[in-house]
Order: structure tokens, then sequence, then C-alpha cells
């Protein structure tokens, strides 16, 4: 890699950023074993702002994209967020941008689009950009992807504990059920997915409305979502996982009074550290930047 052209030097990894999981995640082959010793964090950053939706629930675009760049130039200590993208992504890469399609709590449109600006703006071509959630393995695009950005929202889910950027990648398996085992104790395990695997550029879970409590059939009651109009970013898809359950599990506390645990245990978000080393659980060891509006941050 030039330098020109190089985003995470040496001294990117010792300001925070995980260097293991971040060059495992972009593909920087040498680097990050040369510096893991040296580093003890991964770098999660919170991005948070009053007006990422409106009174009628509309998702203000406009904030999104601000957001979007204020969390990936923190994350990379930075000024311009296009020289961050384009030290992520590179002109001749084939990207995509998996989404997330429940029509309850979708990842949003607003929020598929701010990604999909950067990354042309980076220099890839439209045509070589996708976005797709259910049907990643018949589209052209994922098949023959070299970058990926995983973009869903954060909400409670029956058999997981909690769907979020680590489970996102079930639809890259043709067989998801393989999962399911143990309240979804092996998610971690699609990481390795010769389609997926090395191929990760980012991961933004969205915080704008979460589902924190499920109930029903379809796990959707939209008295347990509250307006909390966030993006947790970072390349460590399992330290941003462990920020997301922090703030449910504060979230419950403060709703119902007391400690409600989450059920089933969100486990897999700690598997995926110590069985499938994805990255890091640990919020000990976990650098969490939190950025703009305040007000009910809760963590």
């Amino acid at each position: 890699m030039s330098k020109k052209n190089d985003l995470i030097t040496r001294r990117d990894f010792v300001k925070g950023a995980s260097c293991a999981a971040l060059g495992m995640a972009i593909g920087l082959p040498v680097i990050a074993n040369e510096v893991a010793k040296e580093v003890t964090k991964s770098r999660v950053v919170l991005v948070r702002d009053k007006y990422a939706v409106a009174s009628n629930g509309k998702i203000n675009g406009e904030v999104i994209q601000r957001m979007l760049d204020q969390a990936v130039t923190a994350l990379f200590d930075r000024k311009d967020p296009v020289d961050c993208w384009k030290a992520l992504i590179k002109p001749d890469d084939i990207v995509g941008i998996k989404s997330n399609e429940w029509h309850y709590l979708p990842t949003t449109t607003q929020v598929e689009q701010a990604i999909k600006k950067r990354v042309m703006d980076a220099g890839v071509l439209e045509k070589n950009i996708g976005i797709d959630d259910r049907g990643v393995l018949r589209n052209p695009i994922f098949r023959k992807a070299t970058a990926l950005i995983n973009a869903r929202p954060m909400r409670t889910h029956a058999w997981s504990g909690v769907g979020s950027l680590i489970k996102n990648y079930i639809m890259f398996d043709p067989n998801p059920p393989n999962y399911h085992e143990n309240a979804c104790a092996p998610l971690g395990k699609l990481w390795e997915l010769p389609i997926v695997k090395g191929k990760t550029r980012l991961n933004v879970l969205v915080l704008f409305t979460p589902l924190f409590y499920g109930v029903g059939p379809h796990h959707f009651d939209k008295t347990y979502t509250w307006v909390y109009g966030g993006l947790a970013v970072g390349a460590d898809p399992v330290a941003v996982d462990s920020v997301g359950l922090r703030l449910f599990q504060a979230k419950r506390k403060e709703y119902f009074g007391g400690e409600r645990p989450i059920k089933p245990a969100a486990h897999h978000i700690a598997f995926a550290d110590t069985r499938y080393h994805l990255g890091t659980s640990d919020p000990s060891k976990i650098d969490l930047v939190k950025l703009g509006w305040e007000e009910g941050v809760l963590i």
C-alpha cells in the first residue's frame, strides 16, 4: 500500500481503532499483526442527532449523511470523509451494501443512499454497487463483490436475543437455520464464509428508533421503540454490537424500572469474540467515542 492512500497507519491503530479486527475487515495483510500487541481497544463511534427523525417518523436524509460523515472521520481521525472512503474503497472495487429490509424496522433508504454516495465519491461506478438483503446470493454484484458495507438496525429478536450486525450476514448462507442452534450461538461463523470473509470495510448499526423489547409472532410492537436518533459505526462488528447490546440493557432498565435481561440471551456476540475471534465484545476493550445529541444517550 502506498503511503498516500494508506488510511490505516500505525499511528491510527495506536489511537484506538481495533487493529486486528480492522486489519481483517479491510484486508490489511501485515500491519494489523505488527501493531496488535500495542493496541488494546476497538473504536466505536456513536453519533446522534435530535433531528435525524422528525416528529412524523420521517428520516432526514441530509442529517443522516452528516452523521455518517461525522462517524467515519472520528473513527479514522481524518477531517474529510471522502478521504476516509477513498482509503477504504478502491475505484475498481465491486461493492455490496448489505442492508436489512424487515419492513417493521428497515435499514432505511436514507442510510443506504448515504453509504452509496460516499462509495461513489471514492470512485466506484454506480453499476458496480449493489444494495440488497434477502437476495444477496442471487445478486451478481454480491457474488462478485470485493468489498462489503454492513448496515442494519438494532432490534430484539425471538431467536437470537438481538438482531444486529453479526446476524445481518445470515442471508449469505443458503440455509440460515444452520445458525439457529443454542439461541443462534454460531452466528460468528457466518463471517468465515468465502463470499464475505475479509471483505467488510465498515459496519453501520442503525439506532434511529430501536426495538428494545419484542413480543408477539412478529417480535414487533411500536410501544417498545423509542427515538434515539443514532448510528454506531466501527470496523469491528462485534464491538459495535456490544455497544448496541449495552444500550438495550440500559434502555430496558430505564423503561421497566429494573434489570430486565434479554431473552434469549444474545450470547452470540460474546461467542463471535471468544469462539470465532471476529472482534472484541469486552466493554473494557472498546473505545466508545460519543458525538452529537447527548440527551438520553444512556451509555
